[in-house]
């Protein structure tokens, strides 16, 4: 059997396991074990189950992705989400569409703090969606906003979506992390001035909300999320200034979220030990995941399916360009299925040697990969953000709501896209400037 065949049948087990309901993770290193014991021996085999796991694991530079987590379940368990989003509300709520800009500029500051699209996405709609149908929003709009804005926690550092792709490609996580700062601030920006267009030319998606506000209560808030700029601080200007590397600030981070927890709940009992759970948890199926991942990576290189696979990909997309069209609508379909991690795990070990073939930069390829993440998670009719939501809003709204509704950020998230690709410095400027080039 040639090497492209044996690369055929592994992925179409991958979607044979994947559909039995089988974890990704599980799937991958099943296939990535029966593939090295087929095509390279048992001897290479047991050896790569007795190194790989625990090389994963024990690696420093990997300890960032529970650290980034743990910061997240710190800052929820804090109370810092639903303060995030009352000063947006307070600050925004004056203008048309108020409300619909409060979700964005929240979910931008909370992913810089969360790294998680799908909690970033159920947080603001336990928290936002209730209030937006007090004033009157529009149902399919506001829950659509949510399900859109909840997709910046890929591209918004800390994003655990660049460091497994760090992780996964061996690329600079400190890279990767302030590459996204751009694109990320950029794709709110394009959303605001999408809401302030729409909300423009039909007033009745937003009605007026006459609340009076006093000033100095705005400030007040301001001043309450101030720990979300020292956790932003901390975390990027460490890696960008060199202070310490991108493992020590997510310890930081992780850190700093304590101190905040602790200042605000002062009892112990009732926070620490579920969110030390949690992350833990959380952490665990992730490595779970990058495990199985490399697994099926390695069975890929030493069967010798990734230089026929680089071979027969290159043949159809032969420029930079092709490639990236077939990419895109590659993830855009896995989305559907797949949730962020899995999706970048099961695909770069069939891809990424296909760009550095091509000689693609990896920094700028992994930008537009997440954003074909984020966009991917909210395309109907199954992107995962889409049924987080869903769940989240308790029956308040039907399927039929929130894909009308997230039509125009999937719009707005291809506008960003096409910039990605048109004006690559957007996403590697920061880093030449960070290498001092």
């Amino acid at each position: 059997m040639d090497e492209l065949s044996i690369g055929y049948i592994c992925a179409g087990l991958l979607f044979v396991f994947l559909a039995a309901g089988i974890p990704v993770g599980v799937a991958m290193g099943i296939i990535g074990i029966g593939g090295m014991l087929v095509g390279a021996g048992e001897a290479l085999t047991f050896g790569q189950l007795r190194t790989l796991p625990f090389a994963v694991v024990n690696n420093y530079a990997f300890a960032v992705l529970p650290m980034f987590v743990l910061m997240g379940v710190l800052a929820e368990a804090a109370g810092l989400t639903s303060q995030v989003f009352y000063t947006a509300d307070l600050w925004l709520r004056r203008f048309r569409g108020g409300l619909y800009q409060a979700v964005i500029v929240g979910s931008a500051i909370f992913a810089a703090i969360s790294g998680s699209t799908i909690v970033n996405a159920v947080v603001f709609t336990r928290i936002a969606f209730p209030e937006m149908m007090r004033y009157g929003y529009s149902k399919s709009l506001s829950i659509g906003s949510i399900a859109g804005a909840g997709s910046f926690a890929a591209m918004i550092p800390p994003s655990i979506t660049m460091v497994i792709y760090a992780i996964m490609t061996e690329q600079s996580v400190g890279q990767l992390l302030i590459a996204g700062v751009i694109p990320g601030i950029l794709t709110a920006a394009i959303y605001l001035a999408g809401i302030n267009l729409m909300v423009r030319f039909k007033p009745s998606l937003a009605p007026p909300i006459r609340t009076e506000i006093d000033p100095a209560e705005r400030w007040r808030a301001l001043r309450a999320i101030s720990p979300v700029a020292v956790l932003m601080a901390l975390v990027l200007g460490g890696i960008y200034t060199g202070l310490f590397p991108p493992s020590a600030a997510g310890a930081a981070g992780a850190f700093g979220a304590f101190c905040y927890a602790v200042l605000r709940k002062r009892t112990f009992r009732k926070w620490l030990a579920p969110s030390l759970h949690d992350a833990a948890a959380i952490s665990c199926i992730i490595f779970l995941i990058l495990i199985g991942g490399l697994l099926l990576s390695r069975m890929l290189v030493v069967v010798g399916v990734i230089d026929d696979m680089v071979v027969h990909i290159t043949s159809f997309a032969s420029t930079p360009f092709t490639f990236m069209v077939m990419a895109s609508v590659l993830y855009i379909v896995l989305g559907c299925f797949l949730d962020t991690t899995s999706m970048m795990v099961v695909t770069l070990p069939f891809l990424y040697p296909v760009v550095v073939a091509l000689g693609i930069d990896p920094i700028w390829f992994g930008i537009v990969l997440v954003k074909l993440i984020e966009i991917s998670v909210v395309t109907p009719p199954v992107g995962i953000n889409l049924f987080a939501v869903l769940g989240a809003v308790n029956g308040q709204a039907d399927f039929r709501h929130v894909a009308i509704g997230v039509l125009p950020f999937i719009f707005l998230d291809l506008i960003v896209l096409a910039l990605l690709i048109v004006f690559p410095e957007l996403a590697t400027w920061l880093p030449q400037k960070m290498m001092g080039g």
